[in-house]
């Protein structure tokens, strides 16, 4: 299913590279203007090149979302810089840290919290009340097959809860924007081939733990891994419906309008 954002707004974050880059290009495709937001200046502005090649606008935010001070300008500079958001992409995040959990220092967990988890809320609530009163809006949050399977990610404690909460938060928000014209849905992307992936093959067995190692290799190793563009396309294809309160995946069939 193609839709045409033409005319909209789209706000994407961790939109330097991966799957939030991916996105954002095929927000681009189907006529969207975007603010890209992103911690690093310098792939945000490649990603904006390859956007303005397209024909679209793309505006620059540059905020480390896993600090609250950060993460309260970004909110406002979001605004300032896109005025109207129509749709926004909640897709930063942080797979760190992993390990054993009774080696984790209380402030990693808050760190991926705040970023997986707060900073999708605090960037809803700053484009919820625009979108109400225009009658339409999508906010959709990139989260993980693992919050299905929570056990399947030994070492992965922090990442796992995290998008737990978020896909809760998700389904609660949902509720609140039934009938409003504006959605709020879930998105599990599938094992996309991201730097994210590679750099946790890259780390230490013995700090990760073996298992969750393996678990990574091996996806490598067997081709299990997606593509960016794949898992964006899914995405938009879902996108275009009017579902709300959903948990999507890859590679399913978006509900017909």
């Amino acid at each position: 299913m193609s839709s045409s954002f033409s005319g909209k707004t789209a706000l994407v974050t961790g939109a330097g590279r991966g799957i939030g880059r991916a996105v954002a290009t095929a927000l681009a495709d189907a006529g969207a203007d975007l603010v890209l937001l992103a911690r690093s200046k310098e792939q945000l502005a490649s990603a904006a090149d390859e956007i303005r090649a397209r024909g679209r606008s793309a505006e620059l935010v540059v905020a480390d979302l896993s600090d609250p001070s950060q993460l309260r300008q970004a909110g406002r500079a979001v605004m300032e810089a896109g005025g109207v958001i129509d749709i926004l992409i909640n897709n930063a995040a942080t797979v760190a840290p992993l390990g054993p959990t009774e080696r984790l220092a209380p402030e990693e967990f808050v760190s991926s919290l705040v970023l997986n988890v707060v900073s999708a809320a605090a960037l809803s609530s700053a484009v919820l009340s625009g979108m109400r009163e225009r009658g339409w809006g999508r906010i959709v949050n990139l989260s993980s097959g693992l919050a299905a399977r929570p056990a399947s990610m030994p070492g992965g404690n922090v990442y796992v809860s995290t998008k737990a909460a978020l896909e809760a938060h998700t389904l609660n928000l949902a509720a609140e924007t039934g009938g409003t014209g504006v959605t709020v849905n879930a998105y599990r992307p599938g094992i996309v081939d991201t730097a994210m992936q590679a750099w946790i093959r890259e780390q230490d067995p013995r700090q990760i733990g073996d298992e969750l190692h393996r678990q990574f290799v091996t996806s490598y190793e067997q081709g299990r891994l997606i593509t960016a563009e794949r898992s964006a396309a899914s995405l938009l294809g879902h996108l275009g419906t009017e579902d709300n309160g959903q948990v999507w995946t890859v590679g399913s069939s978006p509900t017909a309008l």
